[in-house]
């Protein structure tokens, strides 16, 4: 039993033939040692969207740490921020399971139906929207990348939106901008624009999505 645990330990991917074999005991008796003996099971990895070292993972707790007490601490706080993201927009969405369901009795036969893919036709929407709402959207033109030059631009409107649609947070510059960690979004001549109008933005935790708002509240799935 001993040599079975260390082999296991050493090497958690062994199947319970190759444990066997390196063990040169029967099938039977390795799955017994490691399912009765040593009271182990064989459970599939969880897929993740990404390993995080221990520095981002200590960014994450002091990043979401600081917006927390700002929050509780500031009453305004919530109502000031901004945030805007990218998203990919199709000519049409699949039909799910739950909406293709229908009524039926216990004699009908099942209903049927083809399995779709997402459309081939795409265009990319820029959006910053407040707890009132859409302060700006746009769609990017085909064959346009959102690299720093075009994300300067885009920030442009963005003011001339908050000026418009929200005179209280210009009058005021009481606003704060809210992006994920994109390249464009942290580039030099990005930092460059808000320093110089006197926008703060606020700090994504690496590879969060939890602090992505617009991918729960504004696209839908």
């Amino acid at each position: 039993m001993a040599h079975v645990r260390e082999i296991i330990r050493a090497d958690q991917r062994l199947t319970i033939r190759e444990a066997a074999e390196e063990v040169r005991i029967a099938f039977g008796t390795c799955q017994k040692i490691l399912t009765e003996d040593l009271r182990m099971r064989c459970v599939t990895a969880k897929f993740v969207p990404r390993l995080l070292t221990a520095e981002q993972k200590n960014d994450r707790v002091s990043i979401c740490t600081d917006l927390r007490d700002r929050a509780q601490n500031d009453l305004n706080f919530m109502s000031s921020v901004i945030t805007g993201d990218e998203c990919w927009v199709y000519g049409y969405d699949p039909e799910t399971k739950q909406i293709s369901s229908q009524w039926s009795t216990s004699s009908s036969s099942r209903p049927k139906k083809v399995r779709q893919v997402k459309s081939n036709i795409k265009t990319m929407l820029i959006a910053f929207f407040d707890i009132h709402g859409l302060v700006r959207h746009e769609f990017v033109p085909t064959g346009q990348t959102v690299n720093k030059e075009f994300y300067k631009t885009v920030l442009q409107r963005l003011r001339d939106a908050v000026r418009r649609h929200r005179p209280e947070k210009w009058r005021s510059s009481n606003w704060i901008l809210h992006h994920d960690n994109a390249p464009a979004h942290r580039a030099v001549t990005t930092n460059e624009f808000l320093v110089k109008h006197n926008i703060p933005s606020l700090p994504q935790p690496p590879y969060s999505p939890d602090l992505a708002p617009c991918d729960f509240f504004l696209f839908p799935n």
